[in-house]
């Protein structure tokens, strides 16, 4: 399920501060964000993101 875009418009990297790019409808769901240096993916499990830094990952 796609999170809803007043959600989306709200959060952000908190890493970076960018916006965040829905994923949630890929294989695994996530939150990647679209900061040139940043590029994390962020988990989203049963529908609620997990936007700690520990727990993001970096694309390949």
């Amino acid at each position: 399920m796609p999170l809803e875009a007043a959600l989306l418009d709200i959060l952000a990297c908190p890493a970076c501060h960018a916006p965040l790019d829905d994923r949630t409808g890929a294989e695994t769901p996530e939150l990647i964000c679209t900061g040139e240096s940043c590029g994390l993916a962020y988990p989203v499990r049963d529908d609620i993101p997990v936007l700690l830094v520990d727990e993001a990952r970096r694309p390949a």
